[in-house]
């Protein structure tokens, strides 16, 4: 049995507040360590390093005995603040870093230095034991029921394939509603879950009210895969502007892509295209409702702060 993600981050649940672009902010990470879980907030949530900093030394300065914090980082070239972030994460120090959407190697070696564990997000069993080489702490599975970028096999599956062929604890991500989930998939050799989409129905969370009530006015069977935001498949609420818009890549995207030249730079625009317009979407009323989340919004049935969130999931 690896080692519980309760051990791993000296936390009192196994649970992880889920990194959510736009969504997580330091009142959700504040709220979430008193309840004895971890939070996490991605980099890219904040436009300068200075607004970064703020929030680093507000979550040290907060944090209890029994909770942890960290910071999810976009380490491929997508991300061209990534070395910046990573050097005044490991300047201010915190308890652990994600990595997703490329390779982690800098990170690890550098959160090491400073004591920092790091967590990688895969999707199989060669990224997984790809990063196991590279030294990361744990694996965050993400698995087909994830919210925003998910992965293909079902949470069991993913468990028992990485728990069986890698040494280091898993940290399954998607599939989470109610403790019951919970129970199930550390039954199949997870340390710990990752949860992001009920807390996208929070008081606290960053984002419009009429994003928040979305989650609770929409279910599992709402939610589509799209190409259209960040040119990687990501699931979102099956709005009327969605399906407006399809969910599938234009014929031009599909051909540039398939131009080993033009691939990289094809990404970086439909990256950069498609967060505008989730941002605005999060932050502002607007027709344009393209709201991500995944199908664990069947179990948010209103809006509520994030403590009595973490007590339907740890009790």
């Amino acid at each position: 049995m690896s080692k519980p993600l309760t051990e791993l981050l000296h936390i009192k649940h196994p649970i992880i507040q889920a990194p959510m672009f736009l969504v997580s902010n330091v009142s959700m990470v504040k709220e979430a360590m008193e309840c004895g879980i971890a939070g996490c907030i991605p980099a890219l949530n904040y436009r300068t390093l200075d607004e970064l900093k703020i929030a680093l030394r507000e979550l040290k300065a907060a944090k209890p005995l029994n909770g942890a914090f960290g910071f999810n980082l976009i380490v491929n070239k997508s991300n061209v603040k990534f070395k910046a972030q990573l050097d005044l994460i490991c300047e201010e120090g915190c308890d652990f870093i994600i990595t997703s959407l490329g390779s982690p190697e800098v990170t690890i070696t550098e959160a090491h230095k400073v004591g920092i564990k790091v967590f990688c997000d895969v999707v199989d069993l060669k990224y997984a034991k790809k990063v196991e080489s590279l030294g990361a702490d744990a694996i965050i599975a993400v698995n087909n029921q994830a919210g925003g970028h998910r992965g293909n096999k079902t949470p069991k599956a993913l468990i028992e394939e990485l728990s069986t062929n890698c040494h280091i604890p898993i940290i399954s991500a998607g599939g989470v509603g109610c403790k019951m989930d919970i129970d199930k998939i550390l039954s199949f050799g997870a340390s710990g879950v990752s949860v992001g989409s009920l807390f996208i129905a929070s008081e606290e969370a960053g984002v419009t009210d009429e994003y928040k009530q979305a989650c609770v006015d929409y279910g599992e069977k709402d939610i589509v895969m799209t190409e259209r935001i960040s040119g990687t498949p990501c699931t979102v609420i099956n709005t009327p502007y969605v399906q407006k818009i399809g969910t599938e890549q234009t014929w031009l995207e599909s051909v540039l892509n398939k131009n080993k030249a033009l691939k990289k730079w094809v990404k970086m625009i439909r990256f950069s295209i498609g967060m505008n317009a989730t941002k605005k979407a999060a932050t502002k009323a607007t027709y344009k409702t393209v709201w991500v989340a995944g199908p664990s919004i069947e179990y948010c049935h209103k809006i509520l702060p994030v403590k009595e969130i973490v007590g339907r999931l740890t009790t």
